[in-house]
């Protein structure tokens, strides 16, 4: 009988692997219009003679409410010139980035048959890091002056558990999340379990969307981080049950275990040893487990509240 259960279970894992490679050959065969329009080599070539066609090509780029001036002084400026040089530098070849967006638009074309491709800008943006990207139903931007690599000198007085994401490798993972934000409905955020579903969710959203980026890519950590997470997955949980913190609405929680920061907050002495936004790695790994255990199309769970997704999940953290 023994014997029967591991043949049945070999057998579930292989039909479901092979269901999963099936589905991600079709995907591949979409047909993606992409077509990145690089702003900032067109700005780096341009004299303030040419500020009129600029404006006509890009409106959306100029605001009507700042006088020609501001923009021809910009054009001059000797630091704006240097950070478009720092651009242009690292970004050359765009290709590996393009492909990668390209997969992202074949995945969400497959699951949502409404999505229509973007208009794709790319330009800088004076270092604005907390502006990632910016997604529109129609246009997608995004400043290349926030992925230069966590070491470059721009970045000094940036904290490091921010600029380590910095790099070229996040740029479609931070699109994949702002894209997940428009998939991802919950009736409430009051409790931690909700914020930790809530940004599951998401995670669980980059799964489906960008399979060929490795988890740590998908959450922003480290090797070490993401090694952190899985070994500690138990004592995690542990604190959060014995604590009570699940249904909790203490507002403090949320900027201790969900909030990006340079670590999660016990209030024990191993605090600064692990990463932050660890209450959104357990949410993820909860909806992971609600979508083995039960027959739904993930779109379809991106819309259930948290503690139906909770209860459903039949969630057990490794020991």
């Amino acid at each position: 009988m023994k014997n029967f259960c591991c043949i049945l279970f070999l057998l579930l894992v292989a039909y479901s692997c092979n269901k999963e490679d099936q589905i991600e050959n079709e995907i591949s065969k979409i047909d993606v219009n992409l077509m990145v329009e690089r702003f900032d080599h067109v700005i780096s070539q341009s004299s303030p003679d040419d500020l009129g066609q600029l404006k006509k090509t890009f409106p959306f780029l100029f605001s009507k409410h700042i006088p020609d001036s501001v923009f021809i002084a910009r054009m001059t400026d000797t630091l704006q010139i240097e950070l478009l040089g720092e651009v242009n530098k690292k970004f050359s070849d765009f290709s590996t980035i393009e492909n990668e967006i390209t997969g992202l638009f074949q995945h969400l074309k497959y699951y949502d048959i409404t999505f229509t491709e973007p208009r794709i800008i790319t330009l800088t943006n004076n270092v604005s890091y907390r502006d990632k990207v910016i997604v529109t139903d129609t246009i997608l931007v995004i400043p290349l002056d926030n992925y230069l690599g966590q070491g470059h000198r721009y970045y000094t007085n940036i904290p490091k558990y921010i600029t380590q994401n910095m790099e070229p490798s996040q740029i479609v993972p931070n699109l994949t999340s702002d894209y997940a934000k428009r998939y991802t409905f919950q009736s409430q955020k009051k409790t931690l379990l909700d914020d930790m579903i809530y940004f599951g969710k998401q995670l669980y959203f980059k799964d489906k969307m960008i399979p060929f980026k490795s988890d740590e890519e998908k959450i922003g950590y480290t090797k070490w981080e993401l090694e952190f997470a899985k070994s500690n997955e138990g004592e995690i949980w542990k604190n959060f049950i014995e604590n009570e913190y699940l249904y909790s609405t203490d507002s403090s929680l949320p900027g201790r275990f969900i909030a990006d920061a340079p670590f999660s907050k016990f209030y024990l002495q191993l605090d600064t040893e692990s990463p932050g936004r660890l209450g959104q790695y357990i949410g993820w790994q909860i909806v992971r487990a609600y979508m083995k255990n039960n027959d739904i199309p993930f779109l379809d769970m991106m819309k259930k509240d948290a503690v139906e997704i909770f209860n459903k999940s039949n969630y057990k953290p490794p020991k």
